[in-house]
């Protein structure tokens, strides 16, 4: 079992130049993960949460505050760090087990170790017996399986997870879900998922970061105090989905208000 991360988020400020004008994406963002704890972060479009990722992850740098691992930096890529994208970007000239190990590309050990540590995690996933199977013999959710695979095969600190089931049918997605509860509780690690879908951020996170854009600040945490494997019809979760959709609503409103005042008066805007 991998090692759990800490994070934490101290202060974060992040800009972007835009045509000659600074953009501000984030702003003052501040939040501890504790070790093992799953976080989901939900927001509109535009809150910067992907970029909270990004800034994760290593992807990208310039910003104002502190991001710390275990109370050291974050500077750019790690194998601490494993992160899954909505598309799996696995390689189609590569097998299930080509693509897995190429995680372990960097990696320290033997290749008898990492091979052994590449059936272990397709395994994991789910996916024994397609070891040799092409991406284009897969599934979308059987790809998505693989590229948790690979994120996990280095046995990272954290996982991050960047809308992982947006491109999957409502079923495929709720079964992966499930696995993804799975796969977390079995690997004993950290993990962070960025989603729009508010009933899965419910139903994975321990805790729920709010976030608003413009700039992209925390508006509130929600935390999840309900059993594991949870029950989505149950009063309390959707207590919890409602009380979470609710914190939209204003912005929703806010911003058809602002669609007709820019429609009566386009230079106000």
């Amino acid at each position: 079992m991998a090692h759990a991360g800490t994070i934490d988020i101290t202060s974060l400020n992040k800009h972007y130049q835009v045509k000659g004008k600074t953009l501000q994406v984030l702003k003052d963002i501040n939040l501890s993960i504790q070790p093992g704890e799953f976080v989901s972060i939900v927001g509109s479009s535009g809150c910067g949460k992907s970029t909270l990722l990004r800034l994760l992850i290593g992807l990208e740098g310039g910003f104002d505050g502190q991001l710390l691992l275990d109370n050291q930096p974050i500077r750019g890529t790690s194998l601490d760090r494993g992160i899954v994208f909505q598309d799996h970007r696995l390689f189609p000239w590569l097998t299930v087990e080509q693509n897995v190990g190429l995680g372990l590309l960097n990696a320290p050990g033997s290749q008898s170790e990492k091979d052994r540590n590449v059936q272990e995690h397709i395994a994991l996933v789910g996916l024994k017996g397609f070891e040799k199977a092409y991406p284009y013999q897969l599934s979308g959710g059987m790809s998505q399986r693989a590229a948790i695979a690979r994120a996990l095969v280095n046995r990272p600190e954290v996982l991050l997870l960047d809308e992982p089931f947006g491109a999957l049918d409502a079923l495929t997605r709720t079964r992966l879900q499930q696995e993804l509860q799975r796969i977390w509780q079995a690997e004993g690690i950290t993990a962070i998922l960025v989603t729009h879908d508010v009933e899965e951020a419910v139903y994975l996170g321990d805790r729920i970061v709010i976030m608003e854009p413009r700039p992209g600040r925390i508006k509130r945490i929600v935390d999840v105090p309900l059993a594991r494997p949870r029950d989505r019809a149950s009063a309390d979760f959707t207590a919890i989905k409602d009380d979470v959709l609710g914190e939209f609503v204003h912005e929703i409103n806010h911003a058809t208000v602002a669609e007709r005042q820019e429609r009566a008066d386009p230079l106000a805007a």
